[in-house]
């Protein structure tokens, strides 16, 4: 298993970044398919540009942070980090499951479907990424 010593944190100094910017560009590209079939209203904010860039932006760079934290606090730091990576993904659908069931911002499951599948994607980058960058081989 993976623990602090197997793990280089200064990698994360460019693994980090990298992180944010490959979780970016799969919410754009999911994104883009998304608006391409669904066609949402303009005014439908959660599949703007904005609000998926700046919402990733900020999630992938704490789970980034999380990762830090866990390599120097826990046995299994890897193992651990993903466990609890799984029970935020769940959680990250709930405010999905809401918008699909109350219609919030005009939008219904098939958008709260492609808002889960940037959630999917933006977890397992954050699950692969960050520990097989850092791993010492």
């Amino acid at each position: 298993m993976d623990h602090p010593k197997q793990l280089k944190l200064k990698r994360l100094f460019w693994a980090g970044p990298l992180t944010v910017l490959a979780s970016v560009v799969a919410v754009l590209l999911i994104r883009k398919i998304a608006v391409a079939i669904l066609k949402p209203d303009a005014r439908f904010q959660p599949l703007t540009v904005e609000a998926p860039v700046i919402d990733t932006v900020v999630a992938v760079t704490i789970a980034v942070f999380v990762f830090v934290r866990f390599a120097q606090d826990s046995l299994e730091p890897v193992r651990d980090y993903r466990a609890l990576a799984a029970k935020v993904l769940v959680v990250s659908f709930v405010p999905d499951v809401a918008l699909a069931l109350l219609h919030g911002f005009g939008g219904g499951w098939p958008e709260a479907l492609a808002l889960m599948a940037m959630h999917v994607a933006v977890w397992a980058i954050c699950v692969t990424v960050l520990p097989r960058l850092t791993r010492i081989q």
